[in-house]
C-alpha cells in the first residue's frame, strides 16, 4: 500500500502547475479544482541542472536560516556571564524534546509532500489537495497531544534525558516555555514542506528567514533586555515561530498557490493517510532518532565525564546540525524534481537529478570536514567562552565527525528513496544508522576501551561509516536500476 504501485504508472503528458510563476494576477481565468494549467512545468522542462540550482539554493539558505532558530538560543545562552556553560548544558538536556517535536511536523509535511507531488506529476490536483487538507489536520490533532504530554511531564522526561540537579533549573523553564508553541513548530515545518514541493523554493525560504530573522532580534530583547535567561531564549523562539505559521497559513489559502487548504478536506482520511504516514516514518524516524540518540549520549556522557562531557555534546550537536541542514537543503530542492519526474514518467531526468544532487552532497560534507578537523577550536568558541569547554569540545570534535565526510552520500541516497515513495527502503535505512548501529555501539564501545568518554565519542564515526556503505550498496541495486528510462 506504501509503494501505492508508483512505477506501474504510464508516463503522461507534463502539462501541471508552474511553480513560481503559477497562478500569477491576470491570467487566464479561474481554473476548476481539478484542473491544471497548460503551460509546461519548469519541473519537466528545464535543464535539470539550472532547476535543481533554482530549487536547492533557496532551500539550503531556508536551511541554513532555520539553524538560527535553535543555533542563536545557544549562542547567546553560552555567553550569558558566569552562568553560561552551564545554562548551555541545561539548553541542551531539552534538545532532544524539541528534535521529537520537530519529528512529528516531519512524520507528516515530509511524508505528504511527496505524495502531493507525485500526485501533480500524475495530473491529479484533486488527491493532491486531499493530502494537503488531510496532514493540516492531523498536525493540528497532533499538536494538541504533544502540548499536554510535554507540560504534564517536562520534569520527569528532562531528569530521564540526563538533566541534574545544577542543570535542570536551566532545561525546565526553557522546555516549559517552548512545549507551548507546539503547534506553530508543527504548522510552520509540516506545511511548508508543502511550499517547496511545488516549486516556491523562494517562498519556503522566505518562511523561514521571517521566523529566523525576528528570533534574531528578539533573543537579546528579552535574554538580556528583560533579564530573563533561558525563559526568554524559549519565548523568542515561539513567538518568531507563530509568525512563520502565519506566513504559512496564508501563502497556502491564497492565490498564489497551486495546492489550496480547503475546508472540505480538512479531516483525517485513512485512505489518504496511511500511505503518508509510510513514506513519513523514514525522515520522523531520522529526527525523532535524533531525541532518543541524545538521550543515550547525555546518559553515557554524565556518567563517564561529567556535566563538561555533556556541555561539548551539545556543542557537537550543534556543529553536526551545520552540516545537516545544507545537506537537507539539497535534497528538498531535489525531491520536487524527483517526485514530479518520477509520477509523469520522466526517468532521465530524475537520474540526472540524483547524479547531480549526490556529488552536490559529497562536496559539501568533505568541506565540512575539512573545516572540523583542522578548526575544531574555532568552531567550539562560537558557543562558548569557557577556555576548559573548548579546549574539551576540540578534542572529542575530530573523533566524533571522523566519518563525516561521506554522510553526503547517506543523504542524497536515503532521501531519494523518500522522493521515489519507496517507504519500505528509506524506513529500513533510517532505522539502521541510528537505531541498529550507533545506539547500540554507545553501550558497546566503553567495554573495549579504557577510555570510556573516547569510546562513546567513536561511534558515531563507527556508525557511520557502516550505515553509508550500506545504503549506497541498497541503493545502486534498487532504486538506481529502477530509474533506468527504459527504452521505447
Amino acid at each position: 500500500m506504501g509503494e501505492n504501485n508508483l512505477e506501474n504508472e504510464a508516463a503522461k503528458p507534463v502539462e501541471a502547475y508552474s511553480g513560481e510563476n503559477a497562478a500569477k494576477p491576470g491570467g487566464a481565468g479561474k481554473q476548476e479544482d481539478n484542473a491544471v494549467s497548460k503551460e509546461p512545468n519548469k519541473l519537466a522542462v528545464m535543464p535539470v541542472g539550472k532547476l535543481l540550482l533554482s530549487l536547492a539554493m533557496p532551500a539550503i539558505a531556508a536551511q541554513i536560516v532555520n539553524l538560527l532558530y535553535n543555533m542563536v538560543d545557544r549562542i547567546y545562552i553560552g555567553h550569558i556571564p558566569k552562568v553560561g556553560s552551564l545554562a548551555l548544558t541545561g539548553l541542551g538536556i531539552t534538545l532532544p524534546v524539541i528534535t521529537l517535536i520537530a519529528a512529528f511536523a516531519a512524520l507528516i509535511g515530509f511524508g505528504g509532500a511527496p505524495r502531493a507531488s507525485i500526485a501533480l506529476g500524475k495530473q491529479d490536483k484533486q488527491k493532491a489537495e486531499e493530502i494537503l487538507g488531510s496532514c493540516v489536520f492531523t498536525l493540528v490533532i497532533l499538536s494538541v497531544i504533544l502540548t499536554a504530554v510535554f507540560s504534564v511531564f517536562a520534569k520527569p522526561i528532562l531528569y530521564a534525558f540526563g538533566a541534574s540537579e545544577d542543570t535542570i533549573v536551566y532545561a525546565y523553564p526553557y522546555m516549559r516555555i517552548y512545549v507551548l508553541g507546539t503547534l506553530f513548530v508543527q504548522i510552520t515545518t509540516g506545511l511548508n514542506a508543502f511550499i517547496t514541493s511545488q516549486g516556491f523554493a523562494s517562498v519556503g525560504m522566505k518562511t523561514v528567514m521571517i521566523g529566523a530573522g525576528l528570533n534574531l532580534i528578539l533573543d537579546p530583547v528579552f535574554i538580556f533586555g528583560f533579564s530573563m535567561g533561558v525563559s526568554g531564549a524559549a519565548l523568542a523562539t515561539i513567538l518568531s515561530q507563530a509568525v512563520s505559521a502565519v506566513w504559512v497559513l496564508k501563502f497556502l489559502s491564497g492565490k498564489r498557490t497551486i495546492l489550496r487548504i480547503r475546508r472540505c478536506n480538512l479531516r483525517f482520511s485513512p485512505r489518504v493517510m496511511l500511505p503518508v504516514v509510510a513514506l513519513g516514518i523514514s525522515p520522523f524516524i531520522m529526527q525523532s532518532t535524533e531525541s532518543l540518540l541524545s538521550v543515550c549520549f547525555n546518559t553515557s556522557l554524565q556518567r563517564y565525564g561529567g556535566d563538561i562531557a555533556v556541555g561539548a555534546m551539545t556543542i557537537l550537536a550543534s556543529v553536526m546540525q551545520t552540516s545537516m541542514m545544507p545537506l537537507q537543503g539539497l535534497s528538498q530542492g531535489m525531491q520536487p524534481i524527483v517526485s514530479f519526474n518520477y509520477g509523469a514518467g520522466n526517468l532521465s531526468r530524475v537520474r540526472k537529478a540524483f547524479q547531480l544532487t549526490l556529488t552536490s552532497c559529497l562536496c559539501y560534507s568533505l568541506f565540512l570536514w575539512s573545516i572540523a578537523m583542522l578548526f575544531p577550536q574555532l568552531l567550539a568558541r562560537i558557543f562558548s567562552t569557557d577556555e576548559a569547554m573548548i579546549k574539551y569540545t576540540a578534542g572529542v570534535m575530530r573523533i566524533y565527525m571522523g566519518a563525516a565526510g561521506i554522510f553526503g552520500a547517506q543523504i542524497a541516497c536515503q532521501q531519494t528513496f523518500v522522493a521515489l515513495g519507496k517507504a519500505v527502503q528509506s524506513l529500513f535505512l533510517a532505522v539502521l544508522r541510528k537505531i541498529v548501529l550507533l545506539i547500540p555501539l554507545i553501550y558497546i564501545m566503553p567495554l573495549f576501551f579504557q577510555d570510556k568518554v573516547f569510546a562513546v565519542f567513536l561511534a558515531e564515526p563507527v556508525s557511520d561509516l557502516l550505515a553509508v556503505s550500506t545504503t549506497v550498496t541498497m541503493f545502486m541495486l534498487t532504486a538506481w536500476k529502477l530509474m533506468k528510462p527504459k527504452k521505447e
